[in-house]
């Protein structure tokens, strides 16, 4: 069991793929979680997964007040194909004043109405998985993190060019705008970037920087 001495309340709401993942891993990292589905089957086979996990219709601000998720700061609303559920889950745990919700959303147009409605984050679980897979299949990427619109994590190998030199020697930010965070040795370990740090053949790099810039840099390797 994860230590619990600096843990927080998080809620999530519906049990499916997306949120009993976050659900489990908010466990594993020691927060309390109270969960929320509509469904008994689904909370039965979370009861002594989760701190609490309860049946109860998300959507019905009277039930989520008497369920104490005013008190509560973060949450996550991770249901999926009831576009309305979401929208009127998300109002109603701004309405109680709940300071982060998180919300998955599944177009751009349920991004827009979730964020009218109180949602300070929106997510796109699918869209950004997908992302992440079709840059590591089609490029010469290990890993693609999206940060947001215009800015990426890749994680790629050093441009053969630049082997045996150091980060300062080989000047990849001016010839290329981004940023080498961190260098990981072949059968080593990652570890902070400095202008010293020897880019060695089958060096893998964690690079950051314009989504555009990053994709090009990969190219390189």
């Amino acid at each position: 069991m994860a230590d619990r001495k600096n843990s927080t309340e998080v809620l999530v709401v519906g049990l499916g793929r997306f949120g009993s993942t976050a659900a489990i891993e908010l466990e594993r990292l020691g927060h309390e979680v109270l969960a929320i589905d509509q469904s008994d089957e689904v909370v039965q086979a979370f009861a002594s997964v989760v701190t609490h996990v309860v049946s109860a219709d998300a959507t019905d601000e009277q039930v989520l007040m008497s369920l104490g998720v005013g008190s509560i700061e973060h949450a996550l609303v991770a249901i999926g194909d009831d576009v309305e559920a979401s929208i009127l889950c998300t109002s109603a745990l701004a309405d109680l004043g709940v300071d982060e919700i998180r919300a998955r959303a599944t177009s751009k147009a349920h991004a827009r109405i979730l964020e009218r409605v109180g949602a300070t984050h929106v997510v796109f679980p699918e869209r950004d998985m997908a992302v992440r897979i079709a840059h590591r299949v089609a490029g010469r990427m290990i890993d693609y993190i999206e940060i947001d619109e215009h800015f990426a994590l890749v994680e790629t190998f050093a441009p053969k060019d630049t082997e045996g030199q150091t980060l300062q020697e080989a000047q990849l930010r001016a010839r290329f705008g981004i940023t080498v965070v961190s260098i990981k040795p072949e059968n080593g370990s990652f570890s902070y970037a400095t202008p010293d740090s020897v880019l060695a053949p089958g060096s893998l790099l964690l690079v950051a920087g314009d989504k555009n810039a990053v994709e090009r840099f990969a190219q390189t390797a």
